[in-house]
């Protein structure tokens, strides 16, 4: 009797981790847009030699070349990762000949997954919009935010509300999608409170200002800087609530989380502005590890489109965690950039590659 109660027991566990090993896994992919080596380096540097990426498990190093340019912009790296082809500058979602792709996130969607989008820049910028938009210019933002009505999204948070609100055409997208079943907020505390499956959160109406331990950054924003004196940074908040309200959904999730204005810096040659952008990234970083360590069913990679600013630290102190950066150009570079990847089949990023096997390695999880 005692051996067929323990021999019982035993079939219970091993069906349920085989259960826990067989479940799709959550993927959090974490994109630092401009994010280089250097900027890494500068960040950890001045945070006391520490940063969040050392705990991760695997690195690999990633060509950011676009199809046809050397140097790439946002609009063809974010397609690449998202969608697995090499294509023109400022394009989005299509490839090199101008046809349609499918996206990781809406692979993820077709297979049941839950979907965020999290970004400290205006929510249809190139990198976020590379994973529900398709069209030939990225900087079409009306066009763009009527993609994303048509999108599914969960859960989306960043700037850009006049694109929706504010048209040429007169439309007013926010109450379309209200109609369909979004609900919209405006600061963290409502956003954390709302328990609506599919929400937007915007946190400006152009790009977004942004405030890191007291300093205030803008940029392109159309609302005077005074308004916008202690705002909190969102970026790590924002993630910890998404990840919260991704979870309670109980199905596997994909979500993008976008550094977007550490790559601002570099276009300003701005090393504070650059370097406070990497440590909020840091930050978030940090929530992500923290869940996905808990949850022992997700896979994180951490990865730029692209280096900015051709940065270079010449001296410092480590005594006193002060560096200081000489930058070669306001533009981006060719420079390969780090992948940091974490979890269930996270050795899949090691290596150097091409950024479109990014796409391709997310997808082999996915289709497993």
């Amino acid at each position: 009797m005692k051996k067929n109660i323990i021999l019982a027991l035993f079939f219970i566990i091993s069906f349920d981790v085989f259960s826990q090993e067989s479940e799709s896994p959550n993927i959090i992919l974490m994109i630092g847009d401009g994010m280089g080596l250097t900027q890494i380096t500068s960040g950890m540097y001045s945070n006391n030699n520490k940063t969040a990426l050392e705990d991760f498990q695997y690195i690999g190093l990633s060509k950011t070349h676009s199809y046809d340019n050397l140097v790439t912009d946002s609009a063809a790296a974010g397609t690449a990762m998202s969608s697995g082809k090499k294509t023109q500058n400022y394009v989005l979602g299509l490839d090199h000949m101008g046809n349609p792709l499918k996206s990781i996130l809406s692979i993820c969607q077709d297979k049941g997954y839950s979907t965020a989008l999290i970004a400290t820049s205006n929510i249809l910028h190139a990198t976020p919009a590379a994973f529900f938009a398709n069209i030939d210019y990225r900087y079409n933002y009306e066009p763009i935010a009527d993609q994303m009505t048509k999108s599914g999204i969960n859960y989306f948070v960043g700037g850009g509300e006049q694109y929706f609100n504010s048209r040429k055409d007169k439309r007013n997208i926010i109450n379309e999608m209200t109609e369909n079943g979004y609900e919209f907020v405006y600061n963290i505390s409502d956003y954390e409170k709302n328990k609506s499956n599919y929400i937007g959160f915007f946190t400006a109406k152009g790009e977004p200002y942004y405030s890191y331990k007291g300093v205030n950054y803008s940029y392109r924003e159309d609302e005077p800087v005074e308004d916008f004196k202690g705002r909190e940074s969102y970026l790590a908040r924002s993630t910890e609530a998404t990840l919260k309200k991704l979870k309670e959904l109980s199905k596997p999730f994909f979500i993008m989380i976008e550094g977007s204005q550490i790559d601002w810096g570099g276009h300003d040659n701005d090393q504070e502005y650059m370097v406070s952008q990497f440590l909020e990234f840091n930050e978030t970083i940090k929530v992500v590890l923290e869940f996905a360590k808990k949850d022992k069913n997700t896979v994180v990679v951490v990865t730029a489109d692209h280096e900015t600013g051709g940065a270079a630290i010449v001296r410092g102190d480590l005594s006193s965690s002060t560096i200081k950066n000489r930058f070669a150009t306001p533009n981006h570079t060719a420079s390969m950039v780090p992948v940091f990847s974490f979890g269930p089949n996270a050795h899949l990023f090691k290596g150097i590659y091409e950024n479109t096997e990014i796409f391709n390695k997310l997808l082999s999880i996915v289709e497993k």
